[in-house]
């Protein structure tokens, strides 16, 4: 296994850790759950980078790093929903974003592709991952934040089912 590949499993690795220090708080607020969510977020720039670098990018890495990514982000949000830190509206048609994209991946991958993210996608991810840390750390202008991952989300779905319309169109 790559070095990448094995950052992108440290990251997995980290959800439940991280879903742990949500429900069980210690200390002041969530700083650890979110201080966990951080250097698990963190590690998917990392992986993109040592595979790139030491050009080691594999067919696991591209499939398994967006399931990562979508799990880590999937649970916070879920969590969020149930500390009443997040509306569950929003949670889920950002959740259902990421269903419809991996099931385009996966639809792709039966096809011997793999389609690859955006940058508006990778955009997409700092913006959740900024919301959600503002939620848990609860700043004062956190739900904007989140509404505004919420519209860039639905954008960048757009978009991407866009750019891959032609897949699309030899599905129907």
């Amino acid at each position: 296994m790559t070095l990448a590949n094995r950052v992108t499993m440290i990251r997995l690795m980290l959800v439940p850790f991280f879903a742990f220090f949500v429900l069980r708080p210690l200390g002041p607020g969530y700083y650890l759950a979110a201080g966990l969510f951080v250097l698990a977020a963190a590690t998917d720039g990392l992986d993109g980078y040592l595979a790139r670098s030491r050009a080691e990018v594999t067919r696991l890495g591209k499939l398994l790093d967006p399931l990562v990514d979508k799990l880590l982000v999937t649970t916070a949000l879920v969590l969020l929903v149930q500390m009443h830190l997040a509306p569950a509206w929003v949670v889920v048609i950002i959740i259902g974003r990421e269903f419809l994209i991996s099931g385009l991946r996966q639809v792709a991958a039966g096809e011997g592709l793999i389609l690859a993210a955006s940058s508006l996608g990778k955009l997409k991810t700092i913006v959740q991952v900024i919301a959600v840390v503002a939620l848990l750390v609860e700043m004062p202008s956190a739900t904007l934040v989140l509404y505004g991952a919420l519209i860039l989300t639905t954008v960048s779905g757009l978009h991407y089912l866009f750019l891959n319309r032609e897949l699309l169109y030899r599905m129907v």
